[in-house]
């Protein structure tokens, strides 16, 4: 293994991949990639429904968890992040979604040039290979290949007539610029298979000789010289490496990695790197704040006369039939994402574009690693798209093998309780419609008898768990903004040659599933390094 390189990536996620891709395809450039999980080489990583699998296994899943959060009603969550070669992208729904035109421009509005929808659309386009092929607003031939699911339901497909008959209109394609309505998400699969970052893009760029994959080392902190960043310091194996980096270092190890190195580095706010021992390098306030997330209240109906997975998997026969139709043609329950039907809607009028998302599952489970109820029941998981809460993610200490604390706050700010109960009732409204009459749904979770808007924001505190998007803990902003860690181009305010480029640039959440947003942030990173380089 080399120590020297021009740009050294820290972490090998959904953005790491696409930079190790695009950074190395000319040649002109060495680039290392340290990642602190593993090779993709277990069968759960491919099969989509391994998911089940993969979250809560340290194998896969990092296995953070959150402090107790007050809006959660004292409740500690898990925190999935994907702990191997593609990131979250190997462990999550495998849902394709942009969120709304609404989220770049008011990014752009915020004085981040070159970030509005028209700026950023090109870019998903570029790595795209939509199933329907190239139009005006999708891409053909790229990495990030884009399927319609190979599974369905009858109860999925008549809760698409009971949001039609509770005014959500039907949609077939969420990636438009306007996401309202429901219908089936597109997902990041091919052939029935899972399509991670490191498939589209890391794997096939492995090949170059100007590209190193370092594994199972985790990144202990960036080294300066004065206000240079000039390498960075690995733990692999119980020993201490440093790598050096002749152009740039780049943190890509997610949301809730990335503010925790630049913590363990010196960068951040000058009393919290005192706290942990830590020289100070640069006094960034912002570092670790603005943390986002969008928070789903999974309510649960039972039902019956009607298939769902609850009653599938108890058979011993249909579950041996479900692997043997994927073995032979890649079809069937295998190949199912978490949540195979969505809908985007306003919980009230007052909203210009939807704010809450849904996540509609014809199974349920109390979370994730648990096992199936036993009974037929579907999942109505619904978010608020846009939540004004904000958390934090810090380093614990300067050990890189110590989790950071993770406090989102949720449901802190009043609107997003608001919101939460309005959502809920939205939920009971669709599920009352006609179309869904014969399968006689009984509301599980939160309960029928609560009924009061005070009463559904208090049981939305027990049913919340996250959706797996954390995003903004090292924000893009104006000069002027003393709580912005970057400025437009990714680097880091205040040091040299160093630049964050993953999830937590986001200022504000997109409004919908993150992983594609993120890694249409990798590629116009990307071009801004090379751009600079020359």
């Amino acid at each position: 293994m080399s120590d020297t390189f021009d740009f050294i990536i820290c972490g090998a996620g959904s953005a790491g991949c696409v930079l190790a891709n695009r950074l190395s395809q000319d040649g002109k450039y060495s680039v290392a990639v340290v990642e602190g999980g593993g090779r993709d080489n277990w069968i759960w990583f491919h099969i989509p429904v391994g998911y089940l699998f993969a979250i809560g296994n340290p194998r896969s899943d990092w296995m953070f968890r959150t402090e107790p959060d007050p809006g959660l009603n004292g409740r500690s969550l898990a925190y999935p992040r994907g702990k191997v070669i593609g990131g979250s992208s190997a462990i999550n729904a495998m849902i394709y979604m942009r969120g709304q035109a609404a989220d770049y421009d008011g990014w752009r509005q915020l004085g981040l040039t070159g970030w509005g929808w028209n700026d950023v659309l090109p870019l998903f386009r570029k790595q795209q290979d939509f199933f329907r092929g190239e139009s005006e607003l999708h891409g053909a031939g790229g990495e990030w290949r884009v399927d319609y699911p190979r599974a369905s339901w009858e109860l999925l497909d008549r809760f698409i007539d009971a949001a039609e008959q509770a005014g959500v209109p039907r949609s077939d394609d969420f990636n438009r610029g306007d996401n309202e309505g429901c219908g089936y998400f597109h997902v990041n699969q091919k052939n029935g298979r899972r399509w991670s970052a490191a498939r589209g893009f890391l794997k096939p760029a492995l090949s170059r000789p100007n590209l190193e994959l370092i594994t199972n080392a985790l990144v202990d902190r960036v080294v300066f010289d004065g206000r240079r960043a000039t390498g960075v310091v690995i733990v692999r194996g119980g020993e201490k490496k440093t790598l050096k980096a002749r152009c740039e270092v780049i943190l890509s190890a997610g949301a809730v990695a990335s503010p925790a190195i630049l913590e363990r580095s010196g960068v951040g706010a000058g009393d919290r790197m005192k706290s942990l021992g830590v020289d100070v390098v640069h006094d960034a306030p912002g570092v670790g704040e603005n943390l986002q997330d969008h928070l789903q209240l999974r309510a649960i109906y039972k039902v019956s006369g009607v298939k769902t997975m609850n009653g599938e998997y108890r058979s011993l026969i249909k579950r041996g039939w479900m692997g043997l139709e994927y073995a032979l043609f890649r079809k069937g329950p295998l190949t199912m994402a978490p949540s195979q039907l969505g809908a985007f809607a306003k919980s009230s009028p007052e909203f210009a574009t939807a704010n809450v998302q849904f996540h509609i599952q014809p199974l349920s489970l109390d979370k994730f690693g648990d096992p199936l109820h036993a009974f037929d029941a579907f999942t109505v998981s619904v978010c608020n798209l846009r939540p004004e809460s904000r958390g934090s993610v810090h380093a614990r200490s300067a050990k890189p093998e110590d989790a950071p604390k993770i406090d989102p706050h949720y449901l802190s700010a009043d609107k997003d309780r608001e919101v939460a109960a309005d959502a809920l009732l939205l939920a009971r409204r669709i599920v009352a419609q006609p179309a869904l009459a014969k399968f006689r749904p009984e509301e599980y979770k939160p309960g029928a008898d609560i009924s009061t808007r005070e009463d559904l924001m208090h049981a939305a505190g027990d049913i919340g768990t996250t959706i797996f998007h954390p995003v903004g803990t090292a924000k893009m902003g104006v000069e002027s903004d003393p709580t912005a860690v970057l400025d437009e181009r990714l680097r880091v305010r205040g040091v040299d040659s160093l630049r964050v480029i993953d999830a937590s640039a986001m200022p504000r959440i997109t409004s919908g599933n993150t992983n594609s947003p993120t890694m249409m942030i990798a590629e116009k990173g990307a071009a801004m390094i090379i751009e600079d380089a020359r």
